[in-house]
């Protein structure tokens, strides 16, 4: 009952007062990331499979400009990641207009992160399992080592979440990601490509 209604009921309720709290902060990073990212925009979006392994758009804070060389092609992103840029992952503050995707139905507050739609065809089985519950803000594997274990190893969490999805489990996931995320622990500030940040 909780995992098929309740849990998207509090999703909804949660991420609404959340975006109203929090907008006058929403709209202080939107203008100075624009300057930050010399007009490249404040917002990230791109194309993620979501519950049953259907497309979203999901939505961050750009964390990058769109710098690119003498012959067009974009910068490394160690030459492209601002100061803000930095600062906005090390705190994952980046990750926080996904709340507009949890308010539409997109995704939940827990879940497994939703990654690249080209890796759809690389998954397991078993691996695919983790498209049986809509994607998080944050999640099982993210408060268990987040960028320090193997894409192995958070599959293997994330498909234990689907299976031991409950209340319980998901307010034990926000006190453990409020914790990491005030310590700064388990961040990687500058991502690989393979969950496509900018």
């Amino acid at each position: 009952m909780y995992k098929r209604f309740f849990k998207r009921v509090l999703d909804f309720l949660i991420s609404f007062v959340a975006l109203i709290c929090i907008s006058p902060i929403l709209l202080v990073f939107i203008v100075v990331l624009h300057v930050a990212n010399k007009g490249a925009g404040a917002f990230f979006y791109q194309e993620r499979p979501g519950l049953n392994g259907k497309i979203f758009k999901v939505i961050k804070f750009k964390s990058m400009t769109d710098e690119k060389d003498e012959n067009g092609v974009l910068l490394p992103n160690d030459q492209r990641i601002t100061k803000v840029g930095k600062f906005i992952r090390k705190f994952s503050i980046d990750e926080l207009p996904q709340l507009i995707n949890i308010l539409k139905g997109d995704m939940s507050l827990i879940g497994p992160r939703p990654l690249l739609k080209r890796y759809l065809e690389l998954y397991t089985p078993e691996q695919a399992r983790r498209h049986e519950v809509r994607p998080g803000l944050t999640g099982w594997a993210q408060v268990h080592g987040r960028n320090n274990i193997s894409w192995t190893e958070k599959f293997k969490l994330d498909v234990w979440y689907v299976d031991h999805c409950s209340l319980w489990v998901d307010i034990k996931v926000i006190f453990m990601t409020i914790k990491n995320v005030l310590s700064g622990k388990d961040v990687s500030v500058i991502s690989g490509s393979f969950d496509g940040t900018n």
